[in-house]
Order: structure tokens, then C-alpha cells, then sequence
């Protein structure tokens, strides 16, 4: 590739022909501050934060968007640029809701650092009339505050581009502008698939998940009821984050020591059910291969996924598993079998899941998700909401020892920990679907060609004399790629993975925070997934169907995979939906 020198603040720099002054800067390790951008996404140039001087320019030029050119010189520091940028800060604040020590985003807020970082002194320097909005709480994930939005417009871009939905974007002109959906509706009237990806674009605290840790506490304190809980793989990959660890490091076992802290009377772990999803979706793949049932199989693990396909492709439901979510297969067996096992009355049981993702929060409200008559699943929290609990109940998460979940449903295999990653679900469902046809073990589990980051991966395995062709998308642009292919008969795949979020659950809405200086030149969910497959690499038990808390659970319980106890127990039903 052709390189381009240029000199920044009178340092030679090389880049690669077609980047941008903002790119070349990031290479020679000079920050350029940034509000509106996303590489990729939005790349707009809107917020001005970005200016520098280029010689020979007439204005300053936006280094988000500006092309670098041979011999171009830059400066990015000089007292004129410092002062725009403050200039530019005051002018966001003359309409922002400043009330930082009560926002969720406190912190962790790009408006905030940057106001910090170039010294602006009066938050009320240009205070004039301010629009007031009412919160948009119509939604059962998320709460839209429009009194903390600065019209970066970077949900707006993620929700059109990154996920092919769509239902937010800038309304009115002028001062009356502001972020909404058409006509503005609520979110939670609209075909909002609460996958939150709106959430982690966001860099103040104009959008912010629900928050139920004052549930958890309430029925934690509550003596009559025994409350449990469960963490998706994808947490032990991320929490540590919020607590000072680097990128990708795996904290199951501090994790499990906290969740005891809190005062869980049982501490679970979503992968055992995760586990349990393999059985039953493996079951359900086998048979409609060998009894001509409807293929593609699509995965089924993910809420967000869901009602998307409810929503743009409800005429293609027959292709979707019946499988419930790890997350609502772990509370029905909660409130079944463990409740049978423990003498306990399902009403008296709190089931707690954590959760990387918010459309869990919808998820639990689903109908067909009651197994035992009662919700399946009572509370979904964040990873982040797991962090405030942490905190707020002075636990020192660091200096807490390594502990193992409780059994029986804390017991799982390295095909469970995978399933937070893009690809995992496939993987961990053909380790067992494979040996089950072939009746043989297999010599390596490990199937490379559908890991990775990428956002749509394809694969054909020869299993037992049959090519298996298999697809794996994550993010719902990617998926209605899949999709739009199968609806259209040019495609052939026999099984299909799909993850509402890029990369997969590592890089949920629900998982900590991320500057956009770190999402925009680092694989984020790469560093995230490396802890999934490490674990299950460390793993003695790599194969769901080796699980012996599964198998024990199936003779004493379910009987068999597919059988009529488990279809009721373990499966569910899907609705046909409009888009608004």
C-alpha cells in the first residue's frame, strides 16, 4: 500500500495512502480531540472538535474527514485551535442539562473529559434558553433524555448503518432540532429491537439503560424469597474492566466472590444452560436434517436478533429455533427441576441474570417465557449494573479471592464460555452435532473458519458423507445480508448463527463503557472474545454433551433431548410483528 508523508506539529509522519489527517495523527501518537466521530460509522465532521490548521488552508479543516496529501503540514495544538475547541465546548453546554454528579455517565462522559482536559471554566458562559424534553422511559431497556444530548448524531448512525433499523434520527431544523423517532413516538413504540447499540455510541448521558440494582437489593433483603443468579459468559470477559483490569482479562472467579457478597443465596452460571441450549438446538438441527424440516436453522440465543427478525422478516420465523435463550432456559430450569430439588415453591424463587446485553431486559417480559407459570427470569441487570452493586455495597473487587459457582447450575463446559463470542454458538453446537452423526470423537473441537471477529463468516464441514455449509453474521446489517439471501433463494446453508451485536455478546450494550478513542483503532471485541476461548481452552470438559450436570439433569428430569417435557420446559414461540 502506498504511503503518504506529512508533518504534524513539525513531526515527519508516514500513513497509508487515504487516511485522514485524524488517522495519521493517531499513528505518530498525537490525540486530536473528538465528539461526533465514528470511524465507519459516522464520519460526519459535524461537532468541529476535531479542527486543525493545515498550511496553505483557507479555514481550519475537520481531521475526522480531511484526506491527508503529500508534504501536507498540520498543527494541532496551537493556542487559536484550543481556544475553538473551548469555545465550542461552551457552546454544547449553553442547552446541556448539567447535572453531572447525579448522571449515569459521570465519569465516564467524553462531554465531561473534554471540558476537563481544555480547561473550560463556566459551564454557563453562553447560557441562554434551553429546551426542556420529558425522558422517553417507553421502552422497557432504555431511557432516552434529549436534555443531555449534544446532536452528535452517533446513535442515529449506529442504529441506520450498524443495524439496519433505523427508528431514531434528527428531527426539526435549527435550535428546535433534536433526536427522535418519527412523529415522535416513543421508542418503545417504534421497531426498536432494544439491542442498545444506541446506548454505547452515545458519549454523554443522553441514553442509558434502565436500572433495576435497587430490584435485586429489594428482593435480596426480602427473607421470604431465595434469590439466585446467573452470569452470561460474555461478563467474566469484560467486568474487570470496570475495576482497573486490562482489556480482555477473565474474572470469572472474582465475579462469583462478589455475586456472594451481594447476598445471592446461589450463585449460577448461565453457561450451564448454555450447555442445556446446545442439547436442545443441536437436537432440533439433527432432526430437521434428517426428517426434512425447515433449513436454515437459525440460532435463537439472541433477544435483540429476535424481535428484528419479528419486526423485517416475520414471514421467515418457521427458520428460527424454538429454543429459549440460555438466560430464560437457566431460570425455567430454576424454577422447575432446581425448585423440585430444593423443596421450593417457584413463586418464592428471585431469578437474577447478568446480562451484556439490554434487550434482556425485554427478553424477560416476553410471552411463552413462564415454564413454571411464573416469569421464567424475575430481573436481567447489566454488566455495568453488576459494577454500580459492587460498588455501591463497598466490596473491594480486587482483593477478592477466586471462587467457583455453586452446583448443580453452575457447573458448565468450555462450549458454554463460547457462546459470548461471534461464532461460539455454531461452534459449540457443531462439537456436539458432529459427534453425534458420526459417532466418533472428534480430534479437535476447535473450528477456526467461523471464529473471528468478521462480521459475516461461512464454512462447509464434511460430517458423516454430508456437507454442512454454515453461516455465522453478528450486527443486523450483517444479518440482513444473511437474511435477504435466504428470502431470495440464493443461499444454501444448513445452520445460521446470528448476533444482534458486532462481534457477538462480548460487545454488548451492557458491557463497560468504551471511549471512542479506544473503539475506533482497537478490536475491542477481539481482546474480549481471546478471554472466552482462553477459558474454554483451560476447560477439562470442552463438549456440552459431556456436561455431567446436563446429563443428570436430562436422566432425573428432562429425559431426552426434544422429548415432550423439555419442548415445553426449554422452547417457545415466536410473533409475527410491524414495523413503525
Amino acid at each position: 500500500m502506498e504511503n503518504i508523508n506529512i508533518k504534524i506539529n513539525g513531526l515527519d509522519v508516514c500513513a497509508p495512502a487515504g487516511s485522514t489527517i485524524l488517522d495519521a495523527a493517531h499513528i505518530a501518537g498525537i490525540k486530536i480531540p473528538t465528539l461526533c466521530f465514528l470511524k465507519e460509522i459516522n464520519e460526519i465532521g459535524a461537532c468541529r472538535m476535531c479542527i486543525v490548521e493545515v498550511k496553505g488552508a483557507r479555514n481550519l479543516v475537520a481531521a475526522c474527514v480531511h484526506p491527508i496529501t503529500e508534504g501536507m503540514e498540520v498543527l494541532t495544538n496551537t493556542p487559536v485551535l484550543i481556544d475553538s475547541r473551548k469555545r465550542t465546548l461552551e457552546l454544547l453546554l449553553s442547552n446541556h442539562d448539567k447535572k453531572c454528579l447525579s448522571c449515569v455517565r459521570s465519569g465516564q462522559c467524553e462531554l465531561q473529559e473534554l471540558c476537563q482536559e481544555l480547561g473550560v471554566e463556566d459551564e454557563n458562559y453562553f447560557a441562554g434558553v434551553s429546551p426542556e424534553y420529558e425522558l422517553d422511559d417507553s421502552a422497557p431497556h432504555m431511557i432516552r433524555d434529549n436534555n443531555k444530548c449534544i446532536l452528535c448524531r452517533r446513535c442515529t448512525a449506529v442504529c441506520e448503518k450498524v443495524q439496519s433499523v433505523g427508528v431514531i434520527g434528527p428531527n426539526n431544523r435549527g435550535f428546535t432540532t433534536f433526536i427522535g423517532s418519527p412523529f415522535d413516538m416513543g421508542l418503545g413504540n417504534t421497531s426498536c429491537v432494544a439491542c442498545g447499540q444506541c446506548i454505547t455510541a452515545c458519549p454523554t448521558g443522553a441514553l442509558y439503560e434502565k436500572d433495576f440494582t435497587d430490584d435485586v437489593l429489594a428482593a435480596i433483603a426480602d427473607k421470604s424469597k431465595h434469590v439466585i443468579v446467573q452470569p452470561a459468559p460474555s461478563v467474566r470477559a469484560a467486568l474487570g474492566e470496570e475495576f482497573g483490569y486490562p482489556m480482555g482479562t477473565d474474572v470469572e472467579g472474582k465475579m462469583a466472590s462478589a455475586l456472594r457478597r451481594i447476598g445471592f443465596d446461589r450463585v449460577f452460571d448461565t453457561d450451564f444452560s448454555a450447555d442445556l441450549t446446545i442439547m436442545e438446538e443441536a437436537h432440533e438441527f439433527l432432526d430437521r436434517v434428517q426428517n426434512g424440516g425447515v433449513l436454515p436453522l437459525m440460532t435463537s440465543c439472541s433477544p435483540g436478533w429476535i424481535k428484528y427478525c419479528e419486526h423485517y422478516y416475520p414471514d421467515q420465523l418457521e427458520h428460527l429455533s424454538s429454543c429459549k435463550s440460555p438466560q430464560q432456559m437457566f431460570g425455567a430450569i430454576s424454577k422447575t427441576y432446581y425448585a423440585q430439588k430444593m423443596g421450593l415453591d417457584p413463586e418464592d424463587i428471585v431469578c437474577v441474570s447478568v446480562m451484556p446485553c439490554t434487550a434482556k431486559k425485554f427478553e424477560i417480559d416476553r410471552d411463552d417465557q413462564n415454564a413454571a407459570g411464573v416469569p421464567d427470569v424475575d430481573i436481567s441487570i447489566t454488566t455495568r449494573e453488576l459494577a454500580r452493586l459492587i460498588r455501591k455495597l463497598g466490596i473491594d473487587f480486587r482483593s477478592l479471592p477466586d471462587e467457583r459457582f455453586d452446583d448443580p447450575l453452575g457447573e458448565s463446559t468450555g462450549a458454554g464460555v463460547i457462546f459470548g463470542a461471534t461464532g461460539g454458538v455454531m461452534e459449540a453446537a457443531l462439537r456436539t452435532a458432529v459427534e453425534t452423526l458420526t459417532g466418533e470423537e472428534l480430534a479437535n473441537v476447535e473450528f477456526q473458519e467461523i471464529r473471528g471477529t468478521q462480521g459475516i463468516k461461512e464454512a462447509v464441514y464434511n460430517v458423516a458423507g454430508m456437507n454442512v455449509k454454515v453461516a455465522v453474521a453478528s450486527g443486523l446489517s450483517n444479518a440482513r445480508n444473511i437474511m435477504d439471501k435466504i428470502r431470495n433463494g440464493e443461499a444454501d446453508y444448513h445452520f445460521v448463527e446470528i448476533m444482534c451485536c458486532p462481534g457477538g455478546c462480548v460487545y454488548g450494550v451492557g458491557q463497560p463503557q468504551v471511549h471512542a478513542d479506544v473503539r475506533n483503532y482497537e478490536d475491542i471485541k477481539a481482546a474480549r472474545a481471546k478471554a472466552l476461548y482462553d477459558n474454554d481452552k483451560a476447560k477439562s470438559i470442552r463438549k456440552s454433551h459431556e456436561n455431567p450436570s446436563i446429563r443428570k439433569l436430562y436422566e432425573e428430569f428432562l429425559g431426552e433431548p426434544g422429548s415432550e417435557k423439555a419442548h415445553h420446559i426449554l422452547h417457545t414461540s415466536y410473533v409475527k410483528r410491524s414495523i413503525n
